[in-house]
């Protein structure tokens, strides 16, 4: 059974930074876009950055110039480092990996808390 397992959340300060780890224990065959995602309470899970195979990143607004995605294609591994972090950034972040089958996997979800 494939599982994608997140860690790095945690508490941080107003502009701290965290950085956001997720593996795949398993094997994951033709993965096409990792990427993060978050749930803050009361509203709907949002896409925070996607990386293709090919290295194309994509970020909401949000988090332009302040985060950025990374991974390994071999490692199947996927990165969020987090920089000037906000309290509106506290959320339950969310690792994802899709593949050229149409699989969706997701992680179970890592608390980011920032305080002001």
């Amino acid at each position: 059974q494939v599982q994608l397992v997140e860690s790095g959340g945690g508490l941080v300060q107003a502009g701290g930074s965290l950085r956001l780890s997720c593996v795949v224990r398993g094997s994951i065959s033709g993965i096409r876009v990792r990427g993060w995602y978050r749930q803050a309470p009361g509203k709907q899970r949002e896409l925070v950055a996607i990386i293709t195979s090919g290295g194309t990143t994509t970020y909401a607004d949000s988090v332009k110039d302040r985060f950025a995605i990374s991974g390994d294609n071999v490692e199947n591994t996927v990165y969020l480092q987090m920089n000037s972090l906000k309290p509106e950034d506290t959320a339950v972040y969310y690792c994802n990996m899709q593949n050229w089958f149409r699989a969706d996997y997701w992680g179970q979800g890592t608390q980011v808390t920032v305080s002001s």
